[in-house]
């Protein structure tokens, strides 16, 4: 019974990243039928320019489903296509915001996979601002679309740890496998109408609603004023994209810096924010408000990742460092 519920149930899916081709593999895999994807339009990129396809275009050619790629989401075209389908169901994973005329189209609905417990961390970097934060938990909710961002009922949340040094990149992967399962489960209970869509607003928080707004370029900027915690937290949240970056003067010579990956630093060096302690062969401390920080990967400006030994190989010869 479940396979013919499946397979007459008419889906539209809507993404672009890795992290929505995870659910639409799961969809597959599960016997769903996925009348057509939507994703970005195809973009120039890199040295050459070339033209891009992003990953769930590229899994969905590769499966052979129907790829649409509007320009805008409010283009009567684009609407009349979804319309000639005829959706029973659409699901959104890491996209735009829809308008109305879109979301409303589906007779079961639209919903939406967010990485966060909503109604907490709504927006468009929810996994970033939950390292952030220092949260100790995160996880990934389900919801039917309405005309505002990340706003509607609830259908299923799933939690996971976020461990002291896990950064965005290795909560991503948690959280797109959870979130993989959960549309699949939300899918199959919006099917079966076994579902109790719950209203953010009656959700009851222990401290005040916390958002996740995209991330600029001035949240990256290391401030070495900041203390030990908040720094390791905003340089684990930050990577490996878009990564918190600061200025090093190695013997007097200026350069931006990624950093990677860090660690807290529980020694008493008294160095003041920015100031670096180095063996100039296995570590490399910074000072901040508070303690010191250990830098453990880093990359230079015009050169690759490497880790913190390989980078001070590099540098035997200078005589002062530091950060600002």
């Amino acid at each position: 019974m479940q396979e013919e519920i499946n397979r007459d149930c008419k889906i539209v899916y809507m993404g672009t990243p890795d992290f929505a081709v995870a659910p639409l593999k799961a969809l597959l895999d599960k016997g769903y039928t996925i009348s057509a994807v939507v994703t970005i339009p195809d973009k120039k990129s890199g040295r050459g320019q070339k033209l891009s396809q992003s990953p769930v275009k590229l899994f969905a050619i590769a499966n052979n489903i129907k790829v649409l790629q509007p320009i805008s989401l409010k283009d009567p075209q684009f609407t009349q296509e979804l319309k000639q389908i005829e959706p029973h169901l659409m699901i959104v994973v890491a996209f735009r915001m829809l308008p109305k005329e879109v979301w409303s189209l589906p007779r079961l609905g639209t919903f939406n996979l967010h990485a966060s417990l909503l109604p907490n961390y709504r927006g468009a970097a929810p996994i970033n601002w939950a390292i952030i934060n220092g949260e100790k938990r995160s996880g990934v909710s389900t919801f039917f679309i309405d005309q505002n961002i990340d706003t509607g009922q609830i259908l299923f949340s799933e939690e996971c740890e976020i461990t002291p040094d896990m950064c965005a990149g290795d909560l991503h992967d948690i959280l797109m496998n959870i979130g993989s399962d959960l549309v699949v489960k939300t899918t199959q209970a919006i099917i079966e109408n076994s579902i109790n869509p719950i209203p953010q607003s009656s959700i009851n928080l222990e401290e005040e609603l916390k958002i996740a707004p995209k991330i600029d370029k001035e949240l990256c900027k290391i401030d070495w004023n900041n203390s030990s915690t908040s720094l390791h937290n905003l340089i684990r949240g930050l990577s490996p994209y878009p990564c918190a970056f600061s200025t090093i003067i190695l013997d007097d010579k200026e350069s931006l810096i990624k950093i990677y990956k860090s660690s807290l630093n529980n020694l008493d060096l008294n160095l003041s924010p920015g100031e670096v302690h180095t063996d100039k062969k296995n570590f490399f401390i910074v000072g901040c408000k508070d303690g010191a920080i250990n830098i453990d990967s880093l990359q230079l400006a015009g050169k690759k990742r490497v880790s913190i030994k390989e980078f001070l190989a590099g540098i035997n010869n200078i005589s002062s460092i530091h950060l600002k």
